[in-house]
């Protein structure tokens, strides 16, 4: 099964108590499970405090666990948590308040990945030739045009009753924008201080007769 893309964006709103998001490696991590469980527990406040935010540099990226650090007192390794200790994060030296029958830490447990953060996002302006209505929305450069439709539909839920064209041509919707020939010209707009808002190229919805249900 394709894996779901995530915007930084997407995963910046959700940043409250009840509904925590994080990324870090690549992958965006719903925690919300994680916070009901440990609920008024103090090691939820670093967790709590990076909600909505990037925290890779949490982890050792050639391990994919949590960076380490020798204790100068003890000269033992143990896990490297500036902000804090945290939810699996063990204590310092023996506590009995402390229970490591918890299973895999948090941040080994896939169930609680939801899918793929984009390495590069893209504003793309969609035009609807029947309504005239312009929509510029962010994309995820990874995503085909079947995904770009599902993310358009809040603004239009009959979106899979339209041919979607770029330059005159049908688009391959199980394609990327990239592999549609529809290049990423973000770099080009900076360098020229222009306003990619204002020259973004467009792609045309034509209408189709057969109206799906919505």
């Amino acid at each position: 099964m394709r894996p779901k893309y995530y915007t930084p964006n997407e995963v910046a709103v959700h940043n409250t108590l009840k509904d925590i998001w994080v990324s870090f490696l690549g992958k965006v991590y719903d925690l919300t499970p994680l916070c009901e469980k440990y609920e008024g527990s103090i090691l939820l406040k670093p967790v709590v405090a990076s909600a909505g935010k990037d925290i890779s540099h949490w982890f050792d990226k050639k391990t994919n666990d949590i960076r380490t650090h020798v204790d100068p007192a003890t000269k033992c390794v143990f896990p490297y948590s500036p902000h804090g200790r945290f939810v699996h994060i063990p204590p310092p030296s023996p506590r009995t308040d402390w229970a490591n029958d918890f299973g895999r830490p948090w941040w080994k447990d896939e169930g609680y990945c939801i899918g793929i953060l984009s390495k590069k996002t893209r504003m793309v302006k969609v035009i609807n030739t029947l309504t005239s209505q312009e929509q510029i929305i962010e994309v995820c450069s990874e995503e085909t045009m079947d995904e770009i439709l599902q993310r358009y539909l809040k603004w239009n839920e009959h979106a899979a009753s339209y041919t979607w064209k770029y330059e005159g041509a049908n688009l391959d919707m199980n394609q990327t924008l990239e592999e549609n020939g529809i290049s990423d010209e973000d770099e080009e707009f900076y360098k020229l201080s222009m306003n990619d808002d204002e020259y973004l190229r467009a792609i045309h919805l034509y209408f189709n007769d057969d109206l799906t249900e919505a």
